[in-house]
Formats: C-alpha cells, structure tokens, sequence
C-alpha cells in the first residue's frame, strides 16, 4: 500500500513542476516587476501611482468591467434558457449538442473575429443579403462598434455558460416537481420557489466564472477593434510588447490589478454562494 502511495505522489511531480513553472514563476516575475523602475532599476510605487491618477487608464477599467458585466448578464440569462432547453431532448442529441458546444465554446480568439467580420462586416454575407431585401444593417448595427464587440463577448460566454449550467439541471429531481404538482403548485410556482432557489448558487457561480473570462479576453477584441476601444487587456498587451513605447513594468502593474480584480469577483461570487445557501436552509 505504502509503494502505492508512493508511486502516485511520483505521478504528481511533473504536475507539480507545471503548475511550478508556468503559473506561479511567470506569477512572482509579474508582481515583482510592477514593483520596479524603468528598466527594470530600483523598486518604486511610480507605476501604481500613475495608474491611479491617469483618466486613460480609468478608463480602461472602466470599460472592462461594463463589457464584462454587461455580456456575462446577458450571456447567462441565455444560457439558463438554452441549457434548460438541451435537457428535453433526448439523451442521444443532448450528447451530440453538448459535443458541438464544447467545440463552439472554444472558437474564440482571431478565428472567431474573422467569422463575425465575413458574416456581419461591412461587405459580410449577412449584411449584403439584407440589403436585397431592403434592409440596411449598417443603419442600425456596426460590427466595429461597441455593440458588435458586445455581441461577439455574448457569443463565446453563451457556450461556456450552457457547458457549465447543463448540470445543474440533473440535480432537480422529478420527484420534487411531482410532489409540488400533488400539492396545486404549477410548474410556474416550483421553479419560482424550488427550482431557481436550488439553481441560484450554481448561477452565481457561472457568472463570475464568465465576468473573469471576459475580463481576461483580448485576441478577439483587439482583431476586431485594434486598439480603438480602450481596454484593460489591449493596454497590457501595448505596453509589454510595444515597438517604441514599450514600459513592461507598468504593465505588470496593470496586470497585477487585473489579477486582483478577479479575485475580489471570486471572492465576492463566494460569499454571496455562501449567503444564498444558508438563507435556503
């Protein structure tokens, strides 16, 4: 039993030197260089400080936190719906359309930008059909827009969301909606008092989940914008590897407040998880 044991804390230590090496590591380095000069000389505060009383930087918080907010909403209300929708198909599709949406929550990035600007582009395929029919697109939708940004975040947060709420819904046993029948309840009534009170932690849960992946989103954003729209995860990425105004080290910074970010949202997703399910009891 003993050379078991040991041979599975063997397994682990290639596990361990991952995590090691390409989380924590990469994570010090981060935090330490936010701490520096320019170039890397000396520690110092200056970069904290300049984030804090630049508007531009503000900014860019700003409008992270409100397209992440804003599609995380959205996305999960639709993903409460959609996921509750692939559970009454029969079990033989429910497979096949988690299959296809496990492959859709992962078509994001460049490839996922390029789609939106052939369908939905100044010259996309959807965009020229309506026309045909009279239709001008452009009057009332821009791709390149702080809405069509918005749309495609809702398109890669409603996979996700449907991936991680699908089980949910196996946990609401037939048995309880047959008892709430038998006492004159309509199916209106128990999901209002007994489904969405037991489906609420795991929604909370969810969202946060999509607030961080949209918080931390930048392929897609910046192949369909640039840097047009000011955003926290386009200004790192200019200031880590940018050609002439290239500061690694505030980047760190604003990375680093990034990270905390996030987990000031887990953190607050926790509690209220922890407050939802202790007021149910």
């Amino acid at each position: 039993m003993r050379k078991w044991n040991g041979l599975l804390v063997t397994t682990l230590i290639p596990f361990c030197c991952f995590i090691v090496l390409f989380m924590l590591v990469p994570l010090l380095f981060m935090v330490m260089g936010s701490f520096q000069g320019e170039g890397g000389t000396g520690w110092t505060l200056a970069h904290y400080k300049e984030i804090f009383s630049n508007p531009f930087y503000h900014q860019a918080f700003k409008n992270s936190v409100l397209i992440s907010v804003w599609s995380a909403t959205m996305g999960i209300i639709l993903s409460v719906f959609a996921a509750y929708g692939v559970t009454r198909f029969p079990v033989k599709w429910q497979r096949r359309i988690l299959v296809f949406t496990n492959l859709t929550s992962n078509f994001a990035g460049i490839p996922l930008a390029f789609a939106f600007i052939v369908l939905l582009g100044n010259s996309g395929l959807f965009t020229i059909l309506l026309q045909h029919f009279g239709i001008n697109l452009m009057d009332s939708f821009h791709l390149f827009s702080w809405s069509g940004l918005t749309v495609i975040y809702i398109y890669f947060q409603l996979p996700l969301g449907v991936l991680l709420l699908f089980p949910i819904y196996h946990g609401i046993q037939e048995s309880w909606k047959e008892s709430a029948s038998l006492l004159g309840a309509s199916p209106f009534q128990f999901w209002l008092r007994v489904g969405i009170p037991v489906l609420l932690p795991s929604i909370a849960g969810t969202f946060s989940i999509m607030f961080a992946n949209a918080m931390g989103a930048y392929a897609t954003a910046y192949a369909l914008t640039g840097s047009t729209y000011n955003l926290l995860p386009i200004r790192i990425s200019g200031l880590v590897s940018g050609d002439v105004f290239a500061r690694p080290e505030l980047g760190s910074a604003l990375a680093t407040l990034l990270g905390l970010t996030l987990v000031a949202a887990l953190l607050l997703n926790e509690w209220l998880t922890r407050r939802i399910r202790r007021d149910l009891q």
